[in-house]
């Protein structure tokens, strides 16, 4: 029980020497050091309202992009699709001749091979 008596005393005792001397130390008086403490506390209060204010600024901001966004990637995909259907549509007719034309160059380079092995021999 002594030691913690002790140890508190030094705590006290500790404590009240190093108040002491900071006061006598302190650049300028304590109205002065108040009046600054109380000055910064409300610049710093001040200046955590800004943040919050941008902050929930920017959240909101953040919040109206995604959804632009999210619909114009839903237009963006209906008019790709669109366009391919379009696409397909258009080839379409074109398939067949394009079949038949490239059957007739196979006809025709058959043929000449053809004759390119008679004329050989």
């Amino acid at each position: 029980m002594s030691r913690a008596k002790s140890l508190l005393l030094g705590i006290f005792v500790g404590g009240v020497v190093s108040a002491t001397a900071t006061l006598l130390s302190a650049p300028a008086s304590g109205r002065d050091t108040r009046l600054k403490l109380k000055d910064q506390a409300t610049e710093w209060k001040e200046l955590l309202e800004g943040l919050k204010r941008d902050g929930l600024k920017l959240k909101d901001q953040l919040a109206k992009t995604s959804k632009e966004s999210s619909a114009l990637i839903k237009d963006l995909t209906r008019e790709m699709k669109s366009s391919v259907i379009a696409w397909k549509e258009s080839v379409e007719p074109h398939q067949e001749s394009i079949k038949d034309y490239l059957e007739q160059i196979e006809v025709s380079l058959k043929e000449l091979e053809e004759k390119v092995k008679k004329n050989k021999k």
